[in-house]
């Protein structure tokens, strides 16, 4: 077995621990990077929707191209493709001549969290008139939305998915009403948020 492979072979074990250690919660993914094309080699808990065999990232074909690309970009913020929020550190794996053969990278789902951090906000606020849905005369945005879609929720012990019928449904006809379902991909923000389909959204605010 040559360095590079058994290079691999070891960052395979790390990553599958790694991924089998926080399940659900934080996307996993080895790349072999002497293969630009097809650099994803292993990927546990698939949150990207990318699959084994798909090509490198930008910060792979940085790597690829120079040697002198740094070992280690930690924490930076990224995005999955369904527009969650991401924080994300990329690891680079040289053999013994200086070449980058693989990357282990790490993206954690921060949106889990939010909710945790919209119900400590709302138990520490001394603001007994703030509502949970604000008016704003800013340019409405799917990001806004998904905040206000959280406070929510929040703001009555839940998760956006364990919001009742009755709450998902004055939910969406409040959005409605401040124009929120106007906004290019509400919809489908909505769904995916909810747990719902586009159907009963239609329901709800007909």
């Amino acid at each position: 077995m040559t360095e590079d492979e058994l290079l691999l072979r070891e960052a395979e074990t790390i990553a599958t621990a790694i991924g089998r250690m926080f399940p659900g919660l934080c996307e996993v993914v080895l790349h072999d990077l002497r293969d630009p094309e097809h650099t994803v080699r292993v990927i546990e808990n698939n949150l990207s929707g990318r699959e084994v065999g798909d090509p490198a990232t930008e910060i792979g074909v940085a790597r690829i191209q120079d040697p002198d690309y740094p070992n280690v970009i930690q924490n930076y913020p990224n995005t999955f493709p369904d527009g969650r929020p991401a924080k994300s550190t990329s690891i680079g794996i040289k053999n013994s001549e200086g070449t980058y053969v693989a990357a282990l990278c790490l993206n954690l789902d921060v949106s889990l969290f939010a909710t945790v951090a919209r119900s400590l906000h709302n138990l520490v606020s001394t603001d007994e008139q703030q509502q949970p849905l604000t008016e704003t005369l800013r340019a409405r945005t799917v990001d806004e939305l998904r905040t206000l879609v959280e406070e929510f929720a929040a703001a009555r012990g839940q998760t956006p998915r364990g919001l009742t019928a009755k709450d998902r449904k004055e939910l969406l006809r409040d959005l409605k009403e401040k124009g929120y379902l106007d906004v290019k991909h509400s919809v489908p923000v909505l769904t995916e948020i909810l747990g719902v389909s586009r159907a009963t959204v239609y329901n709800y605010v007909s």
